[in-house]
């Protein structure tokens, strides 16, 4: 299971699974959109490359997905795939597989308007990682 949604008040809030960071930061891009869009739909046959910093873990995925939504939100990409070819508890690089918004191809299930800090977890378990995120809808 790559994620799954939990019930939150006023919000939306997510908890993510991966074997590694490398595929939680993965998963949890897959998540926004997957909530976002129909991501079958996608092609993702454009790329665009992607680096952000963060001063932890927990900071480090907020402002991951705070870059795709951005965007999502300011440039109607709709990310279908991300490849993270570079990870550290502080700096992410990735290339994300991207399909440009067309409303008559692409079903808009969800508005996400940001990422918040609030109960943002990121933890390294005995089975792998996991995270907590809450969405302002």
């Amino acid at each position: 299971m790559k994620y799954e949604t939990i019930d939150h008040t006023a919000d939306f809030g997510i908890h993510v699974f991966g074997a590694d960071a490398k595929d939680l930061f993965a998963n949890a891009a897959f998540a926004l959109f997957d909530l976002i869009t129909d991501i079958n739909a996608l092609k993702g046959l454009n790329e665009h490359k992607v680096h952000i910093t963060g001063d932890d873990w927990p900071d480090t995925m907020v402002n991951w997905l705070r870059e795709l939504l951005y965007l999502w939100t300011c440039k109607e990409m709709l990310v279908k795939i991300t490849d993270i070819s570079y990870l550290t508890e502080h700096e992410l690089t990735a290339t994300v597989k991207f399909d440009s918004y067309d409303p008559d191809r692409h079903e808009i299930k969800n508005e996400i308007k940001a990422v918040t800090y609030h109960q943002i977890q990121v933890e390294k378990g005995p089975l792998g990682w996991k995270s907590k995120i809450i969405f302002d809808v």
